[in-house]
């Protein structure tokens, strides 16, 4: 009985960590930064996307850049690049990339890796002052990437 209940207890761990996609350390990055597969093997939504985007508690996307879709909320970005048509030029590939880690597309980037979650120089424990401690969960979960991509794809000029 006992080895039974522990191989069901293996087999459902692994089912849920398949079920939860690529881990933030096993992303697969090509050589310009694109992401070829689902990070969470699903599709993504484009209204949760839309939530991220504008959510300042999760990516709060438009705090670094103008999407004229989206000027009906406040306080729009000019650090980063204009999104307009940005569903038209870049690849779900490319924008999967660019919002899990964008640091390997631009190397100098001040734009946060979403999906990262090691190789950090001493990050903080939320606002304490104190360097965090354990292990450190993404910015956005697997699913919440392949939502804001599923998103960005929908603006086109």
């Amino acid at each position: 009985m006992k080895r039974i209940l522990s191989t069901c207890a293996v087999m459902a761990v692994a089912t849920v960590a398949f079920s939860e996609g690529v881990a933030p350390d096993d992303v697969n990055y090509s050589e310009y930064g694109e992401v070829e597969v689902s990070l969470s093997g699903t599709d993504g939504d484009a209204a949760a996307g839309l939530e991220i985007m504008v959510s300042r508690g999760k990516g709060n996307c438009i705090a670094c850049h103008q999407v004229t879709e989206l000027e009906e909320y406040p306080f729009h970005g000019e650090v980063g690049p204009t999104l307009d048509g940005v569903g038209e030029y870049r690849t779900a590939a490319e924008l999967r990339g660019i919002v899990a880690n964008a640091k390997m597309t631009y190397e100098g980037t001040i734009m946060p890796a979403f999906y990262r979650t090691s190789g950090f120089t001493r990050p903080g424990n939320a606002f304490t002052g104190k360097a965090a401690e354990g292990e450190l969960a993404p910015l956005l979960t697997a699913q919440e990437i392949e939502d804001v991509v599923a998103y960005l794809l929908t603006l086109k000029d």
